[in-house]
């Protein structure tokens, strides 16, 4: 087993073993991804182009996100081959994602698109928002699905969605039974999994934003979580996609015990990673008075 700061899963032995399947069902096929401008969803991405579909359409209402995406891709060799490739800065729950749907006939369909944090909970209107796209996004793309079924339907789920103590949480239990109701109509799969390491609006992608703009770092001392990598996230989705039997749940296998990894332990190693000594305060105003000046090797946590 290959080891990572994370865990000790490596999806690299899966891929290689089911080469033969994934080039049979991916390449030259025309494959929708919704909510692909994500952590998650990007990786994916690039996990699928190695197997060089057709045509790849990604969706996505986040514009820039989308457009870093396409920088990224070029800046690599995965469009050298020359996919008919695209974006659409479009929400799902749109008439205009409608006419992108109807525009193809999309082999596999993939969906990325959900509100992930529970701060999304913080008032009526910020759950009105959650349930439309963790459930109602979902009910509108297994309809589409089911009047121009695809060989493959995925949706990303969560580990908050066994046995849900949040609405966030609840939402895509939710969304789990809708996808699992169809499973006699078309292929459907989900996967679960844990916190994506330094993912877009994570709390270790803001440790960056926090040195970026010389602000301190905070985290709580006593949650531990389980972790993927960004490009292990891409994996176990691109593996659950095309493997098992419709209606599967599919989730890595992480121990746990030995495979949950303490927040504070990861801000310390962050900090020294990029040369600095963890100064640890007891309040956060203390933590904003902090001369970065006078101690230029020195970080308040």
């Amino acid at each position: 087993m290959k080891k990572n700061r994370y865990n000790n899963l490596d999806f690299d032995v899966d891929i290689k073993l089911n080469l033969i399947l994934l080039s049979e069902q991916i390449k030259d096929k025309n494959v929708l991804i919704v909510g692909g401008a994500g952590s998650i969803g990007s990786n994916y991405t690039k996990q699928i182009l190695k197997f060089k579909p057709r045509k790849v359409t990604i969706v996505d209402n986040n514009e820039n996100g989308l457009t870093e995406l396409t920088r990224d891709l070029r800046s690599s060799d995965l469009l050298d081959y020359g996919p008919d490739y695209i974006t659409y800065p479009v929400n799902l729950l749109s008439d205009t994602f409608n006419k992108i749907f109807v525009s193809n006939h999309w082999h596999i369909v993939v969906n990325f698109s959900a509100h992930k944090h529970v701060r999304s909970e913080k008032d009526k209107i910020s759950i009105e928002a959650l349930i439309k796209n963790n459930v109602f996004g979902a009910i509108k793309l297994l309809n589409l699905c089911e009047s121009q079924a695809p060989n493959y339907f995925f949706s990303v789920s969560t580990d908050k969605a066994a046995n849900p103590v949040n609405i966030m949480g609840a939402s895509k239990s939710l969304m789990e039974k809708l996808i699992l109701s169809k499973k006699d109509t078309f292929r459907v799969t989900t996967a679960r999994f844990a916190n994506v390491a330094f993912s877009n609006g994570s709390l270790l992608d803001g440790f960056i934003q926090r040195l970026e703009k010389k602000q301190p770092l905070s985290c709580p001392k006593d949650i531990k979580r389980f972790f993927v990598t960004p490009e292990q996230s891409g994996q176990i989705c691109l593996l659950a996609t095309f493997l098992g039997k419709t209606g599967n749940i599919f989730f890595p296998k992480l121990d746990f015990h030995n495979d949950q990894i303490y927040f504070k332990d990861i801000a310390l190693e962050f900090l020294e990673e990029k040369g600095f000594e963890p100064v640890l305060v007891n309040s956060e105003k203390s933590a904003k008075e902090f001369e970065f000046l006078k101690f230029p090797k020195k970080y308040p946590i």
